[in-house]
């Protein structure tokens, strides 16, 4: 009688010595405050630190506001790529969301995090010019 065991992916590659392994240089982005349907992308850069490549299998957010953009292509050892992320900037308040990185390497999945405030955007209006209507014209 034989027995199957699932094995996820991930739990071989923490197993394996040579198993590529995912290095962001950060993973909190912080817009602090920016003006509503203000520029609500970033990116967040990683690089392959193992010995084999690397492959991004899945990247998920927290909410539809939130969209990733990542690499489809393998990621050779030592070579670098970006996460793309872009955020809904319509909504006014606090933000706080979530990017889940699955991929092939041994610290498999990374989540990454963007924060920060969206504020109204203030009305551009042009001052008025004050006139005195009851000034005379001075004479040259």
């Amino acid at each position: 009688m034989f027995s199957f065991v699932a094995v996820k992916a991930q739990d071989v590659a923490k197993d394996n010595k040579n198993a590529p392994e995912i290095t962001f240089t950060k993973l909190v982005h912080d817009y602090g405050t920016i003006y509503q349907e203000g520029d609500g992308n970033c990116e967040f850069e990683f690089k392959n630190t193992g010995k084999e490549p690397l492959v991004l299998t899945t990247v998920t957010s927290s909410c539809g506001c939130t969209i990733p953009e990542w690499p489809k292509k393998p990621i050779l050892p030592g070579k670098t790529d970006v996460i793309k992320v872009k955020y809904d900037t319509k909504r006014i308040g606090k933000i706080a969301k979530q990017v889940t990185v699955n991929s092939n390497a041994k610290n498999t999945p990374v989540v990454l995090k963007i924060e920060g405030n969206v504020i109204e955007k203030p009305n551009a209006t042009v001052p008025e010019k004050k006139t005195n209507d009851g000034a005379t014209p001075v004479a040259k």
